[in-house]
């Protein structure tokens, strides 16, 4: 923007750290959600089921009874020199919000995050869920490599799960300690409600790109942006394909990643690091094996180590196969070749319960689905993967529940 200086140290600072801590009730929140049992549930004209029970379940109840009638639009309508006045004034307004809550003993760090959700253009937003919910029955579109593209983007749902909670009635909410507020100077961080992984997959690739332009057009024409230089913005892009070509505009945005990825195949150097981003759990492929569960299957563990999944991948995933050959004739071993499909999702099911520790090796990405899936199976997990970075991981002790290999 012509005419106006970025300061590289606004006035307000992202509570990074506080974020951290609060996302940390999303862990839970994902296998809450997405992993009672009855998780592939059909749709209905009078869905009358909590939505507290898959992904498909709550889209259904979300689009059906809690999109609202008429919605507002932050889209920025101004000449260059509106917005230099306004982002002025919005750095001002920000001070003195600021400047009150200390002088009242409200320093930051002791009340819930104020968290600024954009109210962005349909087509970035609900048209994207629509889109998700007219063709999950019918599609049969595969990746690549064989995998459904709906069930990917279930996999790495993040975005939809913060953005419905953050959307919620505050009688609602989950994340009790983040409060949406609808004054932008009274925000501490401001969330950008862009579905980059349903984008990714479900359009064309030509059509999923114009739409990522505009997109960063759209967030970096906000006053919030260009005060801080995004430093203060959340951006979900969990899939390491999601917003690929022009996500490096964005690399001082606070990124919701699946891992961190270090070898550079996926995030190039300079646009992830631990002091700036967030790493938040997969959404499991298969359902919670509760108490009765638990209790019931242990004494059908049988199996001494099981995987299923593709045997061949790229970059680190190229250790299955040298695990393939040296653990395929092993006594109490299971090793299969299978798909994310939902054949396969039953099998991985089945194989997991039967088992007492599950392999979760690398795949194209250092992280895989697969380590939630063994958790919630009640299957102890064996990681083998050299550049792996686990969702909260300064807090939580993996070592507990996992052996690393």
């Amino acid at each position: 923007m012509a005419g106006v200086k970025h300061n590289p140290n606004p006035r307000s600072k992202s509570p990074i750290l506080l974020i951290l801590l609060s996302l940390f009730a999303l862990f839970f929140l994902f296998f809450l959600f997405s992993l009672i049992p009855n998780t592939r549930t059909e749709y209905s004209t009078n869905p009358t089921r909590s939505p507290q029970t898959s992904f498909v379940a709550s889209l259904e109840d979300f689009l059906a009874h809690r999109v609202p009638k008429t919605r507002s639009d932050d889209t920025v309508r101004t000449t260059d020199g509106d917005d230099v006045v306004g982002v002025r004034a919005l750095d001002d307004s920000m001070y003195k919000v600021e400047s009150e809550r200390l002088v009242h003993g409200d320093p930051i760090g002791t009340t819930p995050i104020r968290v600024y959700v954009y109210e962005m253009p349909s087509k970035f937003t609900y048209d994207l869920l629509w889109l998700f919910r007219n063709t999950y029955r019918d599609t049969s579109n595969l990746t690549s490599n064989g995998s459904p593209v709906h069930r990917l983007i279930e996999q790495h749902s993040v975005d939809y799960w913060l953005w419905a909670d953050l959307m919620a009635a505050e009688s609602e909410r989950v994340l009790k300690n983040v409060v949406r507020v609808d004054r932008q100077e009274e925000a501490d961080l401001f969330y950008i409600p862009f579905f980059t992984t349903i984008s990714f997959f479900l359009l064309e690739k030509q059509q999923c790109k114009a739409l990522y332009r505009e997109a960063l057009k759209w967030v970096t024409d906000q006053p919030a942006w260009k005060r801080s230089g995004g430093r203060d913005h959340i951006l979900p892009v969990h899939h390491p394909w999601s917003f690929k070509s022009v996500r490096k505009f964005m690399k001082n945005a606070i990124w919701l990643l699946p891992d961190m990825d270090s070898t550079g195949n996926w995030y190039k150097p300079g646009q992830v690091f631990l002091e700036k981003d967030l790493i938040l759990p997969y959404v499991p492929n298969v359902e919670l094996c509760d108490a009765k569960c638990l209790s019931e299957s242990e004494s059908k563990r049988s199996t001494l180590l099981f995987f299923r999944g593709r045997l061949k991948r790229n970059a680190g995933g190229k250790i299955r196969g040298k695990l393939v050959a040296g653990l395929s004739a092993a006594e109490d071993v299971v090793i299969e070749e299978g798909t994310a499909g939902e054949g396969g999702k039953a099998a991985a099911q089945n194989g997991m319960r039967k088992s007492i520790f599950c392999l979760s090796p690398a795949g194209d990405t250092p992280s895989s689905a697969r380590l939630f899936d063994a958790i919630v199976s009640g299957c102890i997990p064996v990681i083998v993967s050299d550049e792996l970075e686990l969702p909260f991981e300064g807090i939580l002790d993996y070592r507990k529940v996992c052996l690393y290999s």
